[in-house]
């Protein structure tokens, strides 16, 4: 019987020839990424063990950016106490350089590799071909001490993608109708796999913000397979592929998509679920107060782009906070260069550093009771960005910018 991708990385990561679906494997990690979410916490617990030692700090990614820059003395000291350990143990620090998972993607991030990242969403690196999950602080700890950790192989659902995604229909929209048509539990511990003609049609950014939202299904990590798209994004980073799978023709998938982007629609996320997707129409109408461009899902360049494409030569409704977050430092300079950032600011949108913002909800821009928030970040969950007796839509970038201006919930082909 043949693998899949998912099963192909981490037989390779457990030394062995062959694994299948419920297999239980100890395994080789390539890196480890922990963001200020959580990383306070690994420290305490490391400074508790009787012997603590770190397996290989070369394989260690920290990045602080969920508040950035500190919001409350208790973040600061957080911040100090990874910082200082950080520097003692001479791992891989990074401050205000963006959003860990976009980071990791521009920096490190290889086809092939089997990465633990201390965030749900690290199964976004399936963009790049790579296994990528999100873990708690204990399986990170002994993950950091040992070098090693266990897996438990995954099932996998394929979704094979033809066509290409209509005028003013992005990668977003198609992630959330898939979360709509599979539900929130549809892919429990399993990996999505995407394939096909119509991949060619979808560059790294769109493949970022598919695998990045496959957690909202409960998918255990998203892989995308590995092409000349993948490749040339690698050559231009500087790095080569660790291996370049694609699962075999004979592999058991535990159910099989075939999906025609040309027929997605713009989507809306209704609170207080990911899977709550309705066509945007429906909510056309909806009241907002406060508009969100950003995050690991939708702040690359491609989608400061898109917004202010759709920005130029108007103005963000003076009922709205349009806050625009760029992902990295890397995107921040280039939206600069281009010119992207003037075009926000001339219209009244915020323009923030690179970090999570009100993605994360604890520092920039959360929002009151009753309050409205639209947004191109991950959840939607009742007190996600604020106030629990606040309202949460998720959109794309398009939907998010044309909504600012309008003051209301809409498309951009409606301005």
């Amino acid at each position: 019987m043949g693998m899949t991708i998912a099963e192909k990385i981490i037989a390779a990561a457990a030394g062995v020839s062959e694994v299948k679906p419920g297999d239980i494997h100890t395994v080789e990690l390539d890196h480890l990424m922990s963001n200020d979410g959580t990383t306070h916490l690994t420290i305490d617990m490391y400074n508790k063990l009787k012997n603590p030692t770190i397996a290989d700090v070369s394989k260690l990614v920290w990045i602080v950016d969920h508040n950035v820059p500190c919001d409350s003395v208790k973040t600061a000291n957080s911040h100090k106490k990874m910082r200082d350990f950080a520097k003692e143990h001479h791992i891989q620090f990074y401050e205000g350089a963006g959003v860990c998972h976009q980071v990791m993607i521009e920096n490190h991030v290889r086809p092939g590799e089997l990465i633990f990242g201390a965030d749900s969403h690290t199964c976004a690196y399936g963009a790049l071909g790579a296994f990528g999950t999100g873990v708690g602080c204990t399986d990170y700890l002994y993950a950091m001490v040992t070098g090693k950790s266990w897996v438990l192989v995954p099932e996998t659902l394929r979704f094979n993608l033809t066509g290409k995604l209509p005028e003013g229909v992005y990668a977003r929209d198609l992630i959330l109708t898939i979360i709509g048509m599979i539900g929130a539990n549809g892919a429990n511990y399993m990996a999505m796999e995407f394939a096909g003609e119509g991949m060619k049609t979808l560059s790294i950014s769109d493949r970022v913000a598919i695998c990045n939202l496959c957690v909202e299904a409960g998918a255990k990590t998203a892989l995308m397979e590995v092409d000349e798209i993948t490749l040339e994004y690698l050559k231009e980073h500087g790095r080569e592929p660790k291996h370049s799978f694609k699962s075999d023709e004979d592999a058991h998938f535990a159910k099989v998509y075939d999906i025609d982007l040309s027929t997605i629609k713009p989507i809306v996320a209704k609170p207080h679920f990911v899977d709550s997707v309705v066509e945007a129409k429906e909510c056309f109408g909806t009241k907002i107060d406060e508009a969100f461009l950003g995050s690991c899902n939708n702040g690359r360049i491609e989608d400061l782009r898109v917004g202010a494409e759709i920005l130029k030569g108007r103005k963000v409704s003076p009922l709205v906070r349009f806050l625009v977050v760029p992902a990295s430092q890397a995107v921040y300079t280039q939206a600069l260069e281009e010119g992207l950032l003037e075009i926000f600011m001339q219209a009244g949108a915020i323009v923030m550093n690179p970090n999570c913002s009100v993605c994360w909800g604890s520092c920039q821009g959360v929002i009151g009771a009753n309050e409205v928030l639209i947004s191109t970040g991950t959840r939607n969950f009742k007190g996600r960005a604020g106030s629990p007796d606040s309202f949460v839509y998720l959109a794309s970038a398009a939907t998010v910018t044309a909504s600012a201006i309008a003051g209301e919930i809409t498309t951009a082909d409606r301005l």
